[in-house]
């Protein structure tokens, strides 16, 4: 799929709290093509795309089906930033770039706690930092050549990160551009 597009497919990724939608939101404003952000949680509750609800976890069961047909389209066109707390579930046809955030868990706690998210869910998802839950998802699921580890915690490492996707995008945009033409 990605042969043909005019425009890559970046998915952010990483742990709650890393930090995906605010680099998604600055690489929009910096990025030297359009690019669309799609804030995935955020379409799954506003599109229905969920199964159930579960009060404790206080997360939604997602109906991948769903979502990924809504999406297809999307990804076939290009130029978009997927950004989830999980990225296996796209398939690997689509992914140009694969980003995974991570955040020493220290400074990981304290952003969760500051979202109100419930003592059991800060654990488990700073246990998931902890024990490579993304990162191992990510490198299993897409070619090693397109799966970039960068450290999110704080503003320097932002837009440093930024900086290096731009760059990213301007070589992808030189690779396939002999299409255009």
């Amino acid at each position: 799929m990605s042969s043909s597009r005019q425009n890559p497919v970046i998915v952010i990724t990483g742990t709650p709290g890393t930090g995906k939608t605010t680099h998604a939101e600055l690489l929009v404003q910096e990025s030297p093509i359009p690019l669309k952000h799609i804030n995935v949680g955020d379409m799954v509750k506003e599109k229905g795309f969920y199964e159930s609800y579960d009060e404790e976890w206080q997360s939604y069961t997602v109906d991948e089906d769903k979502l990924l047909d809504e999406l297809e389209p999307l990804a076939s066109e290009g130029g978009i930033i997927l950004d989830w707390h999980t990225c296996d579930i796209f398939p690997e046809r689509w992914a140009d770039l694969v980003v995974v955030l991570r955040c020493n868990h220290t400074k990981l706690w304290d952003r969760l706690e500051k979202r109100g998210y419930p003592l059991k869910k800060i654990q488990e998802n700073n246990e998931a930092e902890i024990m490579d839950v993304v990162i191992e998802e990510a490198r299993s699921s897409y070619a090693p050549e397109i799966v970039v580890e960068l450290q999110s915690e704080g503003t320097e490492d932002l837009e440093s990160n930024v900086a290096r996707i731009v760059q990213w995008i301007e070589a992808w945009k030189k690779d396939h551009a002999s299409g255009d033409s």
